[in-house]
């Protein structure tokens, strides 16, 4: 059921119920970090693994450092300036904050969305919301309340329609080992987090087997058809039986094609990525060829995402 109450949405989850919540980045799938039910529910309705640990929601700067037992400082000022926004931090967590959660890690994952609805369902509960996006794992993330209802129907209660995600792509996560680590590639900037931060990154660790942060798996973001990257254009022939993911000028005329952004624009791209991925997903192709974006800014965590669709 698709509904904008938001009085409805924090009944269900006063109640333990899965609810799809609308962010910047994309929709997530919501329910009581502090109820362990409740959580372990979020793995089954997504079918995913218990070692791909999960996002905590709060509402606030305020009660994210409840929740951590640290908070180093160049984190501290990224927050200040990014939150409300499409940033997770990975922090040393309160024992209050369950192992399901964490994957057993002493780490947890924390962020503040920057959606007006979502905002206020936080600020109505007593506790946070663990909430991965709300799709079958390692699908296509969900931008629009339809996609969640599409995807994952019967398995929730509802979902808080706050009409399509501005960004588009997940948040940048980034914790501190040392200097500061990037996890997953993401809708904040590496530009505006060493801007933010005065601190250059010490290194970006975005694929793992045994993921420290969600998102870090080498096959994630799929579609159900194959995902080919194509080096060269002019190496490629327009086939009716595939379809076409471009960007900026379009290198040949094609039946199944669409462009995340005719002016060549990162920002727009991030908002049709997974839009666009559904959409030629539902075509009668074969095959989605598509091309790198030029590698800076949100160009990275684009091309992130499109090596992970294609693993």
């Amino acid at each position: 059921m698709i509904s904008s109450s938001v009085e409805q949405a924090v009944s269900q989850l006063l109640q333990g119920k899965l609810v799809g919540i609308p962010t910047e980045t994309v929709y997530g799938l919501a329910a009581n970090a502090f109820d362990e039910l409740a959580v372990a529910s979020i793995f089954s309705a997504k079918n995913r693994p218990h070692f791909d640990p999960l996002i905590v929601h709060c509402s606030s700067l305020e009660e994210v450092a409840k929740c951590t037992t640290e908070f180093p400082a160049p984190l501290l000022k990224l927050a200040q300036q990014v939150w409300p926004g499409p940033l997770t931090l990975l922090l040393p967590k309160q024992p209050f904050i369950s192992d399901l959660v964490t994957a057993g890690s002493s780490l947890c994952a924390f962020r503040v969305p920057n959606h007006p609805l979502t905002l206020e369902v936080l600020k109505s509960l007593p506790f946070p919301l663990a909430a991965p996006s709300a799709n079958p794992f390692g699908y296509v993330s969900p931008t629009t309340a339809e996609h969640v209802e599409n995807q994952l129907g019967e398995a929730i209660s509802m979902v808080l329609d706050g009409g399509p995600c501005s960004v588009g792509l997940e948040s940048t996560i980034v914790g501190w080992d040392n200097g500061l680590v990037i996890y997953r590639l993401g809708g904040c900037t590496i530009e505006e987090i060493e801007e933010i931060t005065r601190e250059k990154i010490n290194r970006v660790q975005t694929s793992s087997s045994k993921p420290a942060a969600p998102g870090m798996l080498e096959s994630h973001y799929a579609p159900r058809k194959k995902v080919v990257l194509v080096n060269d254009w002019s190496q490629t022939h327009c086939d009716c039986n595939q379809g076409y993911l471009f960007f900026g000028d379009q290198p040949f005329e094609a039946y199944h094609f669409r462009n995340l952004s005719e002016a060549g624009n990162a920002t727009e791209a991030a908002a049709h990525l997974f839009k666009f991925f559904r959409e030629l997903d539902e075509l009668p192709i074969e095959t989605i060829y598509t091309q790198l974006l030029p590698d800076a800014g949100l160009g990275r965590a684009i091309n992130d995402r499109l090596k992970r669709a294609s693993a």
